[in-house]
């Protein structure tokens, strides 16, 4: 074995190259970062090849001293940071001085940059562990950084690079990710001399402070309303756009805002995803829980949100210095972050169907929406974002088809008798005659699955038992957190043979059951009987209700049954005692169902992440039928 001896500084470089540009995507992302914390307002990105030929990034920013140029290419130095304190509450993108050495290691760097009081530019070359002298240029104020011919002398490493398409794909993804993060910078992407991306920028003119993305988070949503939003759908689609809510909240130095698609709009991958912290886009697992557990009651099956999501925190209370790539952090408070970032989404998504009026102030408390934009297509009518209050217009179309409200409410006093009367009257919240409900008034059932509705916008169609069954998930989750699912015992209690282990479940785990609001004793060495369940649920449903019980105490346990899995087995019992396909009802029932919905969180959806209820407006309904064509 040799002696030990220090590594070469191409060596050095070279292997740090190795973590740090792993492809031409990378290196982009360092050079866009040096550009932001430059304070650059416009950046130009030109690539050749998907990069591996041609990477080049022109900015606007402040520029480089000619005395400083030869150390931009060096090792560990950077202006960013000085000392360990410095580390330790990073608020700049970059920071350790690795980036634009690794690259000089391994391909051929041409570094040209002009300060605002210089009278011309200064360029300096780098290439195979050498520079040249610093010399004149052309250039006007800002800097660009040109790479050619990435890996060019490492043939082993640039093996591993993938296709121009592949490389170019990357590329354009941390184009995106930066552009999406400052939505005040003008930015461009070009490919073999075509134009990709052009996204203007935010004015100016009316707040200065908009240089550095912690100072753009404490601009108030207001100015930014014009900003983010368009950014966004410029970036991710206008579909994203109308089918997102926005979500502002601020709590103890933490401010969580962006935008988040509504469970209508959701994707097979997790392919539009942007969370930022700081600015900094970054994935991190105790984000990701958090944002999965303020779905997991509205998201279809296996389908992924939407969402970008900016978190901006006193940086001394997160660590970017984790990660060669800095897309992974570390919090010092990981479990108030979790908490702070459910919290804030699930308030957001919870929303009943109705609005209020006051959704001014969006910088201090979360909004809450929770319809679907309508999209531009009759094809495909969509949820709407509806106003308590909105509608002026009389009843008189209602009092027309069904009678005057006086005999409406002489209908709904006889609501309790009606197969399913979990749901309560809503006479203490009826409408004004000169006020229509979110979702209007029933008219009729289609096929005995749908209610049809009327409202101030036109038609609504609810999937009757979807909507229902959210009602009936969301009170059972209240009761249930509130310790109190009442029990009405059975005047005649259901019998049915079980296996062994189901009665000797019923017999552990009894206590458990009784806090789920079920009696179930033996009455025989196969049979057990159910003598009292959840009062929300149909007692005609008991024992299919009971054997779902059985199985997952059997299966998981009483522990986990109340605890990790609570939400499954609410969520099975309430869609036994749901209303069902081809159920009669009346028009008080179908009422009583609508107005249930406008008081229930996540009413848009139900246990399975299925819209409950569409939105078509009369406009809609007149092109289809071609009036006045």
């Amino acid at each position: 074995m040799s002696a030990i001896q220090l590594l070469p500084d191409l060596l050095i470089n070279q292997i740090a190259a190795g973590e740090v540009i792993e492809r031409p995507a990378a290196a982009l992302k360092e050079m866009l970062e040096n550009s932001l914390d430059a304070d650059a307002t416009e950046i130009i990105v030109q690539l050749e090849g998907g990069g591996i030929k041609l990477l080049r990034v022109r900015d606007n920013g402040n520029g480089i001293a000619p005395e400083e140029l030869p150390f931009a290419l060096m090792r560990h130095a950077t202006s960013k940071i000085a000392s360990l304190a410095d580390l330790q509450r990073v608020a700049s993108m970059g920071f350790r001085g690795e980036a634009l050495a690794s690259m000089a290691a391994v391909a051929q760097v041409t570094l040209t940059s002009r300060k605002t009081e210089s009278p011309h530019a200064w360029q300096i070359q780098s290439g195979d562990g050498t520079q040249s002298e610093v010399t004149p240029a052309a250039h006007a104020q800002g800097t660009s950084v040109e790479i050619r011919e990435l890996y060019f002398n490492t043939p082993a490493r640039r093996k591993f690079l993938k296709s121009e398409a592949t490389e170019l794909a990357y590329c354009e993804e941390t184009f995106k990710r930066i552009a999406l993060s400052r939505p005040d910078v003008a930015f461009s992407l070009q490919h073999n001399n075509r134009m990709m991306w052009q996204l203007p920028t935010l004015s100016r003119s009316n707040h200065a402070s908009l240089a550095s993305i912690p100072q753009l988070s404490e601009v108030s949503w207001e100015e930014k309303a014009d900003a983010l939003p368009k950014r966004i759908e410029a970036m991710l689609s206008k579909e994203f756009a109308q089918s997102a809510v926005p979500v502002s909240r601020k709590a103890a130095g933490l401010h969580l805002y962006g935008m988040a698609s509504l469970p209508a709009y959701s994707k097979a991958s997790r392919e539009a995803q942007y969370f930022f912290v700081n600015g900094r886009f970054i994935r991190d697992k105790i984000v990701a829980h958090a944002i999965r557990q303020a779905y997991q009651d509205i998201l279809h099956h296996q389908r992924h949100p939407a969402f970008v999501l900016f978190l901006n925190m006193p940086p001394e209370l997160v660590d970017v210095n984790v990660h060669p790539a800095k897309n992974e952090v570390r919090f010092r408070e990981s479990q108030a972050i979790h908490q702070f970032v459910f919290h804030t989404l699930q308030q957001v998504l919870s929303a009943p169907v109705a609005l209020t009026e006051n959704t001014s102030d969006l910088s201090n408390q979360p909004t809450q929406i929770s319809s679907v934009q309508r999209t531009t297509s009759i094809q495909q009518p969509m949820q709407q974002p509806m106003r308590l209050h909105m509608a002026s217009q009389p009843l008189a179309f209602y009092d027309t088809l069904f009678g005057k409200k006086e005999n409406r409410g002489e209908e709904e006093g006889k609501f309790n008798d009606a197969p399913f009367s979990n749901i309560q009257p809503h006479s203490q919240s009826s409408p004004s005659e000169t006020e229509i409900p979110p979702l209007g008034f029933a008219l009729a059932q289609l096929t005995g699955i749908y209610i049809l509705a009327q409202n101030v916008h036109g038609l609504i169609v609810v999937d009757m038992h979807a909507a229902h069954e959210r009602i009936v998930y969301e009170r059972l989750k209240t009761a249930f957190d509130g310790q109190q699912i009442p029990m009405q015992p059975l005047l005649i209690p259901v019998s049915f043979t079980a296996e062994a282990l189901d009665i000797a479940t019923a017999e552990e785990e009894h206590a458990a059951m009784a806090q789920l609001g079920f009696d179930i004793a033996p009455l025989s060495p196969t049979t057990l009987a159910v003598r009292a369940m959840p009062a929300m649920l149909k007692q005609t449903h008991a024992e299919a209700a009971a054997r779902d019980v059985l199985h997952e105490m059997r299966e998981y346990g009483a522990t986990r049954v109340l605890t990790e899995r609570r939400n499954e087995l609410l969520s099975t019992l309430a869609c036994h005692s749901a209303v069902r396909a081809n159920q009669i009802l009346t028009v008080p029932e179908m009422n009583n169902i609508l107005r249930e919905m406008e008081r229930t969180e996540r009413s848009g959806q139900c246990n399975h992440g299925r819209p409950t209820w569409f939105q078509m407006s009369i406009a809609e309904l007149d092109t289809l039928f071609m009036r006045g064509k």
